[in-house]
């Protein structure tokens, strides 16, 4: 219970003081007159002013309420260093014993962990929220376990209580860190690139060190060696392999004492892309689809072009002198024998052999192919007669054996079961869209993967691996009508170009990979396949751990894949069933670890505007106090809470001091009293004057 002395005045107190000075001036003249009734009439007008006031006496029933303090431990990856895990539980079981005696104090204790998208320690959003949650008027203080390390220090404008800073970690600690200064986010398959590196010293690091070993892998491959200077920008110059996406790997030698040599290595991702698709088109007569190749080239302006076609075969006789047909001699032995190797691709459209390119020729294409090269063959009638590329050193490569029939009726090309499964054709436009072709050539399927069929179920797209190289086949020529929308078209540009681009070797459209998928906190493994369906992943992970998971497979667009899931970062190895691939897991650089020495200095702003202090808990602890708000709540060896006292009052009554018909009464008795002792004084006065 508590009872206080309140005021409720009547009129506004400017115009309460204004009658004030009237009332009580005019005493002060009465007694300056020597009139004897100014003591009766100055109790008069104290009454009625102090009645104006509304005097009265409030009694509160109130429920004390706790103090609140709030312990915040860091347990961010940067405090898993050195003591720190034994110095923070020190002091957070140190903390807890003082504050468990105190009466009406209840403690709230928060762990702090690693933000998410590498943001670092999050301390200041983390006391916001706790503010905002808990009442300001019972937070007694706010007591953080951290090594200093804040990624989103801001002012806290809700806090008044005092802040305190536990400081773990070694106030003489050094580190060395590398930095990516510099990367492209592409570069081009074959070519090197630069890589722009600093090596940066922090802290007292000792001065021997002298230079720094760097290896650099690519998907974990061999590595290369370097040695560079510490605290200096360094141009690194990397080969680029393989197109899709390469990771680089980039490591530290460790330096004998340093905190830790978990941001002595930065994981890169290149996407690696192919600078120009060299093309040689080599068309065997014109014919209406020439011009769809030549165009669909062309229009590409990553593809250089060279197209060399028959006008005239050997054959003709017209009379007009071979070597008055051109106004220049083409360089048939330059292509094909001498700068061939200069080709990504190259396609026969409606080729057939007759003497203008040698056997010796064609077996250098063959050789091309087996050696890394890739060949599309358009295959028309020609293919299937004696002069077909089949009869030629060709034949080695090429995945079909021709029949010598050539099927002429409508049909529409169907995607087979491989189809379905291969990356070049699954994804295309519903086969109930397409338009007909009128013809195509029968062949007998040696090895490979029959993509797409014609007419009677007969293989009409046909892909297949030689040696180093790609070789696909089309056993129609009637590609251009779906590039001329004839009954409604078909995917003719999509389809191309995912054969191209297969036959280039682009990662995303191999038929046999291995992929990861980065989720939320876990990375999916897509495995595609046209063989036996798979049975489990063997992962290794960086410290050298290996784990198998089962794959399951995938109800949307087909394959199989495996949920993986770890607590480590850094480049992981996948293998299945020779299958080989990387993914890296974790920021590429750990925010936690760019900088892991303990400092004070980040803190320091927010413990001096609260009045808190900052303790190094190699030091010793500090005691514990209790300080009044607004007074300094740390000093040497110790630091304080402010208690609230903040309560609930559930019971309020108000009772005035005297009600108004009894201060009317009051003054009225008070100014008659004066008005009677002043008139017998006056009386008194004259009897005495008669007298004498």
């Amino acid at each position: 219970m508590i009872t206080d002395l309140t005021f409720d005045p009547l009129i506004p107190p400017s115009i309460w003081v204004s009658l004030a000075v009237l009332a009580f001036g005019a005493i002060l003249l009465s007694y300056v007159k020597g009139l004897q009734g100014w003591a009766w009439r100055f109790l008069a007008f104290a009454a009625v002013f102090l009645a104006l006031l509304q005097p009265s006496v409030v009694r509160e029933k109130r429920n004390d309420l706790e103090d609140i303090v709030l312990i915040l431990t860091d347990d961010t990856s940067s405090q898993s260093l050195g003591a720190r895990p034994s110095q923070t539980q020190e002091a957070e079981q140190r903390v807890l014993e003082y504050l468990s005696i105190e009466p009406n104090l209840r403690v709230r204790r928060v762990r702090l962990n690693n933000a998410k998208d590498n943001r670092g320690t999050q301390l200041v959003s983390k006391i916001k929220e706790l503010l905002a949650e808990e009442p300001a008027d019972q937070i007694a203080g706010v007591i953080v376990i951290t090594d200093g390390r804040v990624h989103d220090i801001a002012p806290i404008p809700n806090l008044i209580a005092p802040l305190h800073v536990l400081l773990s970690g070694e106030k003489n600690g050094f580190d060395r860190r590398l930095i990516v200064k510099n990367a492209p986010a592409y570069a081009i398959v074959g070519e090197t690139t630069t890589v722009t590196l600093h090596v940066d010293d922090l802290g007292p690091v000792p001065e021997d060190a002298g230079l720094v070993g760097l290896s650099v892998s690519v998907d974990g491959g061999r590595e290369q060696r370097f040695q560079l200077p510490p605290n200096e920008d360094v141009d690194v110059l990397v080969a680029i392999p393989h197109g899709g996406m390469n990771i680089f790997e980039f490591r530290l030698d460790p330096l004998e004492g340093e905190l830790t040599d978990q941001n002595n290595s930065v994981l890169l991702q290149i996407n690696a892309i192919r600078d120009r698709l060299r093309v040689l088109l080599v068309s065997g007569e014109p014919h209406p689809g020439t011009r769809t190749w030549r165009n669909l080239l062309k229009s590409d302006s990553s593809v250089d072009l060279v197209h060399f076609t028959i006008l005239r075969p050997p054959g003709k006789q017209d009379g007009v002198p071979v070597d008055e047909l051109s106004l220049i001699s083409f360089p048939t032995r330059e292509l094909f024998m001498e700068k061939i190797d200069d080709f990504d691709l190259i396609i026969f459209d409606r080729y057939q052999r007759r003497g203008i390119l040698p056997a010796s020729y064609l077996d250098n294409i063959a050789r091309f192919v087996e050696d890394g090269g890739a060949v599309l063959v358009s295959a028309g009638p020609d293919f299937a007669t004696v002069n077909s590329l089949y009869r030629s050193p060709l034949a080695r490569v090429l995945p079909v054996e021709p029949t010598s029939t050539v099927i002429s009726k409508p049909f529409v090309p169907r995607l087979s079961a491989d189809g379905e499964r291969h990356p070049v054709s699954a994804e295309l436009s519903s086969p109930e869209t397409w338009g007909r072709w009128f013809q195509q050539v029968q062949v007998v399927p040696k090895s490979g993967n029959v993509l797409m069929t014609g007419a009677a179920e007969q293989p009409l797209l046909i892909l297949d691996r030689v040696g180093k190289g790609r070789i696909s086949l089309i056993a129609s020529d009637h590609t251009w009508l779906w590039d001329r929308k004839f009954e409604g078209g078909g995917p003719q540009l999509e389809l191309l170009r995912r054969l191209a681009h297969w036959m280039m070797g682009e990662p995303e459209l191999e038929e046999e990979a291995l992929i990861a998928e980065q989720l939320d906190g876990a990375v999916r493994i897509l495995l595609r396949t046209m063989g036996e369906a798979p049975k489990e992943v063997v992962i290794t992970s960086p410290s050298g751990k290996i784990s198998q998971h089962a794959f399951a497979p995938r109800t949307t667009s087909g394959g199989y894949d495996a949920i993986f899931e770890s607590e480590e970062q850094g480049l992981f190895k996948m293998e299945m069933a020779g299958l080989k691939g990387v993914f890296a897991m974790g920021p590429a650089s750990p925010k936690e670890f760019e900088n892991p020495l303990s400092t004070p200095e980040i803190l320091k702003p927010l413990t001096a505007i609260t009045g808190g202090g900052i303790f190094w808990i190699s030091d010793g602890l500090p005691r514990l106090r209790h300080v009044e708000t607004g007074r300094p709540a740390a000093g040497r060896k110790w630091f304080a809470i402010t208690p609230r006292r903040a309560f609930d009052t559930f019971d309020v009554r108000k009772i005035p001091l005297a009600p108004p018909w009894l201060i009317a009464l009051l003054a009225g008795f008070l100014l008659l009293a004066g008005w009677l002792f002043e008139g017998r004084r006056a009386n008194a006065a004259r009897i005495d004057i008669d007298q004498i």
